[in-house]
């Protein structure tokens, strides 16, 4: 029996025939991920087709799983992940916007917003955070989308284990790559190779997606290899395409289906959970790789 096909995700809460959500699928080859194709949706109906397709596939898929045990005990809302998720999605973003609002507004400066344990590991925003980046709308826009979907959440919710979805942050492999980011890490810079604002969208950031490209099919960063032990493999016409996307949405869909190579490599070992840590909060969730 084959494995898997691998499935990376770059999301958008609010998709449009602009502002894509990029799918990265691909397959192992030889040690390497290789890039097959790539898949640009303009709205979540067609992407929640896509997740429902009866295929096998492992996902990661670039936006939070959970909210931060911390916020939800504070309102009150219920413990058990799948309850949690549902209660959500039953609020619009206002009532999301006003609720996390006022929890931010009673806690002191510097610490208005609570975090996940994954959230230091992996140098992630909080999931709580509706603004710069809204993850939390992402949350509230794909989660109940993969829930309803019927898909398998390793350590948060089984089902249809065919098609396994894992939270991911392509910015974590990014970050490990071009500036050898590990976690608690200080003195570290990091280079921006993206940008949505097309006034930011520089010679410095191209170079650095051509960077991070070439090191990513190496399977080496600026300091040595880059922990997952795979290599990405991608045609020359690929190569090009993923540099030239000043937005970074492809590039990030592909760093994602990375995450997922390695997460299916572990579930082949015998690893449960596809490597998430065993004592992962179940309400929270984890980034695969952190």
């Amino acid at each position: 029996m084959g494995l898997p096909a691998l499935l990376g995700c770059d999301f958008s809460s609010s998709p449009t025939k602009r502002k894509n959500i990029v799918l990265a699928w691909g397959a192992h080859a030889d040690g390497c991920v290789a890039l097959t194709r790539l898949e640009r949706i303009s709205s979540l109906s067609d992407f929640a087709a896509v997740v429902a397709q009866p295929q096998d596939w492992v996902g990661a898929f670039d936006l939070p799983f959970g909210l931060p045990r911390e916020l939800v005990e504070s309102l009150g809302w219920p413990l058990c992940w799948v309850d949690c998720i549902r209660h959500f999605s039953s609020l619009d973003r206002a009532q999301v916007r006003a609720q996390f609002a006022a929890f931010c507004d009673a806690r002191p400066a510097g610490g208005k917003f609570a975090h996940r344990g994954c959230d230091f590991a992996a140098g992630s925003s909080p999931s709580m955070k509706w603004v710069n980046p809204p993850v939390a709308y992402m949350l509230h826009a794909g989660v109940p989308l993969l829930l309803d979907a019927g898909v398998d959440f390793p350590g948060l919710h089984r089902g249809d284990s065919r098609r396994v979805a894992l939270e991911a942050y392509p910015g974590l492999l990014a970050r490990r790559v071009l500036d050898g980011w590990q976690p608690g890490a200080r003195g570290v810079g990091r280079r921006s190779y993206k940008s949505d604002d097309k006034a930011k969208q520089t010679r410095e950031r191209m170079q650095a997606r051509k960077d991070l490209v070439q090191a990513l099919e190496l399977g080496q960063g600026a300091h040595g290899a880059v922990g997952l032990g795979l290599r990405l493999a991608i045609s020359a016409e690929q190569r090009e395409s993923l540099v030239a996307d000043a937005s970074g949405d492809a590039l990030d869909a592909v760093l994602c289906m990375l995450q997922a190579g390695w997460a299916a490599g572990q579930h082949a070992l015998g690893i449960p959970r596809y490597g998430l840590p065993v004592d992962m909060d179940p309400l929270e969730g984890w980034i695969i790789t952190a």
